[in-house]
């Protein structure tokens, strides 16, 4: 998908607390039929190759609300965000919703048949995992804890974070 003018990404995991990258304009913002899970390996930001960590990814969802922050971005800014978003995720387009009404973007998703997915797990696996994986970004337990920190602050509540926030906490 080759994007040539101001376009609006949707940060629903490390996007919403950590821009590393210019954008003209930020608004909160929710995409619906899709929910974010802990269901995507990271063997270059918050884990290792033979240690992955945890991060999110979008799964099909009718129905439900996936909350976060669009920006819009310049064209060039999609090297660096496809460089940060290289282990598995893939650009797709959608509708990203507001208040003020609808904006047409795109999103990183890492689907199910990527190199790097790890699926469902119990969440006490998936915490002690996280609880135990470091990457070069840092470790995978601050990933959990800065996404549900921005998640409060903007007023919006996911269970699946919050609830594997809750089993990070309790067993590290």
């Amino acid at each position: 998908m080759t994007i040539t003018q101001p376009t609006w990404v949707f940060g629903y995991g490390s996007l919403i607390w950590k821009q590393d990258f210019p954008y003209r304009d930020a608004r909160p913002g929710w995409i619906t039929g899709w929910a974010r899970r802990f269901w995507q390996g990271s063997h270059d930001h918050r884990g290792v190759e033979d240690d992955p960590g945890r991060v999110v990814t979008l799964v099909a969802a009718p129905g439900e609300r996936c909350h976060g922050r669009a920006f819009l971005v310049e064209p060039e800014v999609f090297e660096h965000l496809d460089h940060r978003e290289k282990n598995g995720y893939d650009r797709i387009h959608v509708e990203i919703e507001n208040e003020s009404g609808n904006l047409s973007g795109v999103v990183y998703r890492a689907a199910e048949n990527n190199q790097a997915y790890l699926g469902p797990a119990p969440v006490d696996e998936m915490a002690a995992q996280i609880n135990r994986c470091v990457g070069p970004s840092g470790t995978n337990r601050d990933y959990v804890l800065e996404l549900a920190r921005a998640l409060r602050s903007m007023g919006y509540s996911d269970d699946h974070v919050f609830e594997v926030e809750s089993r990070v906490l309790a067993n590290g």
